[in-house]
């Protein structure tokens, strides 16, 4: 309820033109390796968000501050991978970033048609979605070019980009959120339970990216990683005493499998290894 309420304060803040505000500072205690990490970080965040959704880039960074076990060049990836997962694949982005480039072609990228109407506000997208899947088309691809090659081009991109103002009230950025706050809980408790596996945890963070059904696949395997392997040994039922290899072991075998055989059978094998 507290990330609805903030999102709902960010978008009426960016509607207003509120959120004009500066860039946020960097927090108190963090390493001098991690400040030009987060430094860049945050600008791109008000570029991609503005300046209220860096700052919960910064927040989320501070929990980690003299924190046992996070050294300069741990706390240096977490800064730079949160601020990747922060800045996820939509069409919102990609229409932003085309509308930086030189006129042209521009690519083609994929989705599925719940993707896109996820990326619209809840109100709007809710029974939207419902309907998309009533009808069976959830998993419907839909193709679209970034180009800026016409008039017409440059204004269908700043349409999409214009959506940037609702985007913290859509079902995609509420997912992205939960999949976040989860990764960095994820890694507090690795160091709380398994320092040595914290890196391994912080890593996994590079499995989710892209847009249409890969992304929606690589969501899958990491969270069948997280939850048979990393959850049950921080939980104390799954006693894996190299948390870091196991993972790396199912990362390994990770296809582009909708079934994932081959990472369940990988999985099942750890944990059959694993100590009673």
């Amino acid at each position: 309820m507290a990330g609805f309420i903030e999102a709902i304060r960010a978008t009426l803040a960016e509607w207003m033109g509120e959120d004009g505000r500066d860039a946020p500072f960097l927090p108190e205690g963090l390493p001098e390796a991690v400040r030009p990490v987060a430094s860049d970080a945050v600008f791109m965040l008000i570029d991609y968000q503005g300046p209220s959704y860096a700052q919960l880039y910064l927040d989320r960074l501070r929990r980690f501050v003299g924190r046992r076990g996070v050294g300069e060049e741990l706390f240096a990836e977490i800064a730079r991978l949160l601020a990747k997962r922060m800045c996820y694949e939509d069409v919102i982005r990609l229409a932003q970033l085309a509308l930086q480039q030189p006129p042209g072609p521009g690519e083609v990228k994929t989705f599925r048609l719940d993707e896109l109407v996820s990326t619209l506000p809840e109100v709007i997208s809710g029974q939207a979605l419902e309907l998309v899947g009533w009808a069976g088309l959830s998993r419907r691809k839909v193709r679209l070019r970034f180009s800026t090659a016409s008039w017409f081009a440059v204004r269908r991109l700043e349409l999409e980009a214009s959506l940037r103002r609702w985007r913290l009230l859509s079902p995609r950025y509420a997912k992205e959120r939960a999949l976040v706050e989860r990764w960095l809980h994820m890694i507090d408790r690795a160091l709380t339970k398994q320092p040595a596996a914290a890196a391994a945890i912080v890593q996994t963070a590079t499995m989710i990216h892209g847009c249409g059904e890969p992304l929606r696949q690589r969501q899958a395997d990491w969270c069948l990683i997280i939850d048979s392997l990393a959850k049950p040994c921080f939980d104390g039922v799954l006693e894996l005493p190299d948390l870091a290899a196991a993972i790396a072991q199912a990362r390994a075998a990770v296809t582009p499998d909708p079934q994932q055989r081959a990472l369940k059978r990988c999985v099942r094998e750890i944990r059959a290894r694993a100590s009673p």
